[in-house]
């Protein structure tokens, strides 16, 4: 299953409550085909009957079946750059 790094947590609960408000908003990863590594990344107010859903201390990741099946051994990790912007990176787990 993924998981999250402390920082991805922080980010991710951050942007959901910035841009959706809603309680059980989360970032969702979707991919439309799963031997692809493109994957579709936003926030979203809730998930879609078939995601897998993610929890880490408190941040909710939403994954589409494809990519749930393609990141299941994988760690998502975020930053923030001088901007603000931020980036997604994923690792292998441990």
């Amino acid at each position: 299953m993924l998981t999250l790094t402390e920082n991805a947590s922080t980010i991710v609960k951050t942007l959901a409550e910035q841009a959706v408000g809603a309680e059980d908003a989360g970032l969702r990863i979707s991919s439309t085909n799963p031997e692809n590594t493109a994957f579709s990344v936003g926030v979203a107010a809730e998930p879609e009957p078939a995601d897998q859903v993610v929890e880490s201390d408190g941040a909710r990741v939403f994954l589409e079946p494809g990519a749930a099946l393609a990141l299941d051994d994988k760690v998502l990790d975020a930053a923030l750059d001088d901007r603000g912007s931020v980036s997604f990176a994923l690792g292998l787990a441990d």
